[in-house]
């Protein structure tokens, strides 16, 4: 499993009823729904990574995520996760709206275009950086709105939303105390967890 996939498993409660946005193969939901009895559906367009999660057993549904949630109504879900795919939204803004309207919170990961590897390629080098994040050349890219650390930052500040945890991955494992220190800088794969202001708290008696 991914390293952003690994976080995830762990931030996920026990029992949740989740919706797993481009959820590729399945592999999460898999993993969620057997170690955690999580419940809920995955949302993917690819033909090959909806037979994918259907050899699996997991619930999916083809589904253009550009075209919103407007299947789903309010509030009908514990969690919304989206893995790697903001980036390639033509409105990744109206989509964090959608997920904490479906669900009072969100997990989500994309690459971190400030990646400390992806600044000196493209300031000594000259030429947009290819990796294993960004693993595209600029003519083929599904990356249209590549961000960063502090551009995600300020977007859930405009909107008015909680960021309750963040990590930072780089290649297959989570990042070490320097990116802890300096995410913006040596975090290759940012991973937030946000939630609406007004999200709903029980007191443990």
């Amino acid at each position: 499993m991914r390293a952003d996939l690994a976080l995830i498993h762990r931030w996920v409660p026990e029992g949740a009823h989740i919706l797993d946005l481009a959820c590729g193969d399945g592999t999460l939901l898999e993993a969620l729904a057997r170690d955690k009895q999580v419940t809920g559906y995955g949302l993917e367009i690819d033909p090959e990574g909806i037979t994918a999660c259907i050899a699996k057993g997991v619930s999916v549904i083809e589904q253009n995520l550009d075209e919103g949630l407007v299947h789903f109504e309010d509030d009908t879900y514990d969690l919304v996760i989206m893995t790697q795919a903001l980036q390639a939204l033509r409105r990744p803004d109206r989509m964090l709206d959608e997920m904490l309207r479906v669900a009072d919170e969100c997990i989500i990961t994309f690459p971190n275009f400030a990646y400390w590897r992806h600044r000196v390629h493209l300031g000594i080098r000259g030429y947009m950086p290819v990796s294993k994040s960004l693993p595209y050349a600029w003519y083929d890219t599904p990356n249209i709105h590549l961000s960063t650390f502090n551009d995600f930052e300020h977007l859930c500040r405009e909107k008015g939303l909680r960021i309750t945890d963040r990590a930072v991955g780089i290649g297959d494992h989570e990042g070490h105390w320097a990116t802890r220190l300096r995410p913006n800088l040596f975090g290759e794969i940012a991973i937030f967890r946000v939630e609406r202001q007004d999200r709903r708290r029980t007191t443990q008696p």
